[in-house]
């Protein structure tokens, strides 16, 4: 493969496809408020790293009121898309008023409180497969394996967040790593290489990286995605990582298939 210097160019249309707004307090209070996150630091941040599209993803803090969530889609009109907690207990004029604000898909993770649980996983998505919506999944990488064939079995889209937070240390030989390329070899399912630290805490010089990336690369080139992971709310205030140095590792990783992950296929996923 010939990476050349394509990842080095600019590039116009970078979609982030995974990020959080929190607040402010007074106006989106919540137990889990991120300081310093509001939809105008984001903006900031987005400036400084040439984002021209975001898709919003719901904090779990927030649960199921998603009145931030509508705020920053409707401030951002035309450039976002989101993605939800609901489920079946939402009526489908529900499911609606979602859709038209730029909802896109729902989001479940068995490692938090307040999303979706990985049991609810089948009714949701039959739910949810009508509108053309699509499922973001995040668990342990090692329960990828347990929900491998469930995953492969759904009727809409899937989402894997975060490089499969694949177990510290696993190499590309551990089970998990190769569950998640077959997980990537059916056409329904996606990944997001976004938040390189739930590889290694030293991510940037683990070795297995860029060798993670290039199979994955060989595998699902139209299905990956790139997510900044703002404002990275499971790391403590003096873990944050600068958001530029993020970008910049996992687009060395990309090389030449950058341009299709940062814009050519969230474009096709979210409808941009």
């Amino acid at each position: 493969m010939n990476d050349g210097n394509a990842s080095d160019r600019p590039l116009s249309g970078i979609c982030d496809t995974h990020m959080h707004v929190y607040g402010p307090a007074d106006r989106f209070p919540s137990s889990g408020l991120e300081p310093g996150a509001t939809f105008d630091d984001y903006m900031k941040l987005r400036a400084r790293l040439g984002i021209t599209k975001t898709v919003y993803v719901q904090p779990s803090g927030y649960g199921r009121d998603h009145a931030c969530l509508f705020d920053a889609l409707a401030r951002d009109d035309g450039n976002a898309r989101g993605v939800a907690i609901v489920g079946v207990e939402a009526i489908k004029s529900d499911l609606r008023k979602l859709n038209d604000a730029g909802v896109r898909g729902v989001r479940f993770h068995s490692l938090a409180k307040g999303c979706l649980p990985i049991s609810d996983l089948e009714p949701v998505a039959k739910y949810i497969a009508d509108m053309g919506w699509h499922v973001i999944v995040q668990t342990a990488g090692d329960e990828l394996p347990e929900i491998e064939e469930r995953l492969s079995r759904l009727p809409c889209d899937v989402v894997i967040d975060h490089f499969g937070r694949m177990p510290e240390g696993a190499g590309v030989d551990h089970p998990a790593f190769q569950c998640l390329l077959r997980l990537l070899g059916r056409s329904h399912i996606w990944l997001k290489l976004s938040a390189p630290y739930y590889i290694a805490p030293d991510f940037e010089t683990a070795g297995s990286g860029p060798e993670r990336v290039r199979q994955l690369r060989d595998v699902a080139p139209d299905r990956l995605l790139w997510g900044s992971n703002w404002p990275h709310p499971s790391l403590g205030p003096d873990e944050k990582p600068d958001d530029e140095k993020l970008l910049t590792l996992v687009r060395s990783w990309c090389g030449e298939d950058w341009p299709n992950v940062a814009v050519e296929n969230p474009a096709r996923l979210y409808g941009f």
